[in-house]
């Protein structure tokens, strides 16, 4: 079971995930941001290495504009040798790596353009993994879409489309059930169709469920995962007090936490912690986790 948390680190003091406005494009400015990205991920993983944290989410925004018009320049061939550098330390210390395009990446929508252009980024998130030289365990991970009032239809459309994607995509799209539209079961009706990995969202289902227990729940996912796909992921967090349901807590739960970890009993998964301070919460999960399996 790896543990890990999401994009950024608050102990390392390095900007990551640094982007500029559109308006402020330039070629210059582009190279610079990439090159400053990339270091601060090699700083964060250095960091996660030192302390057994080996589940990291890569941000998306580590190229700005990378499917973008205004990017022409050649990102791929210019920082070639700096991702293969980077994937050599990932595959080295043998990291999981995820990524996870914003909200804005609808493969079902309605609008043939937003299709396309999530396509474009979806190409993007594919090519940074493959230039780092990582396999099929290095995942991409969406939702499921939009309803459009026509939840039935908005799923046929996600399946069809999953289908025309090309294979650098497929190999490493997995989708998450969410807490408003589409619940585990939904998701299970889409892998039925389409053999699509589902990463499980405890979170979300708490919110948005089939009457399906925590723990009938994890058994019902773990077999959507291949041979080749690496072992299930997870993502973790409890329920932020007094917030709208589904907003994640700003520290980890120790006993909603160890709860879920009996409920999981002997799975093997790999878990990310969404939790507000990142880090910090991440190295208390894994010293429990450490407890719980060695009990």
């Amino acid at each position: 079971m790896k543990t890990g948390y999401p994009c950024i680190n608050r102990t390392v003091h390095c900007p990551g995930n640094k982007t500029f406005r559109l308006k402020s494009y330039s070629e210059d400015k582009l190279k610079e941001t990439i090159d400053n990205n990339l270091n601060c991920l090699r700083n964060m993983l250095e960091f996660n290495v030192a302390h057994d944290l080996l589940f990291f989410r890569i941000g998306s925004d580590m190229v700005p504009f990378a499917s973008h018009p205004v990017c022409e320049f050649s990102w791929q061939t210019e920082f070639s040798e700096k991702f293969r550098a980077m994937g050599g330390f990932i595959k080295e210390h043998g990291f999981r790596i995820s990524m996870h395009p914003d909200q804005f990446v609808l493969i079902n929508a309605k609008d043939i353009r937003i299709f396309q252009r999530s396509v474009k980024e979806l190409i993007y998130h594919a090519q940074a993994l493959d230039m780092m030289g990582l396999d099929q365990t290095a995942k991409i991970q969406i939702h499921v879409g939009g309803v459009y009032n026509d939840k039935a239809g908005s799923i046929r459309r996600f399946i069809e489309r999953y289908h025309s994607l090309d294979d650098v995509i497929k190999k490493r799209l997995v989708i998450e059930n969410d807490h408003r539209s589409y619940s585990l079961k939904d998701c299970m009706a889409i892998h039925k169709e389409t053999n699509i990995p589902i990463v499980f969202d405890s979170l979300h289902h708490r919110v948005l469920n089939n009457g399906e227990s925590m723990e009938a729940a994890l058994k019902e996912f773990f077999p959507t995962w291949g041979p080749t796909d690496g072992a299930p992921m997870v993502d973790y967090s409890s329920q932020k007090p007094d917030a709208k349901k589904g907003n994640h807590a700003l520290s980890i739960d120790m006993d909603d936490f160890s709860d879920f970890l009996s409920g999981a009993g002997a799975l093997d998964f790999d878990i990310m912690l969404e939790i507000k301070d990142k880090e910090a919460s991440a190295l208390k999960a894994i010293e429990r986790i450490r407890q719980v399996r060695q009990a």
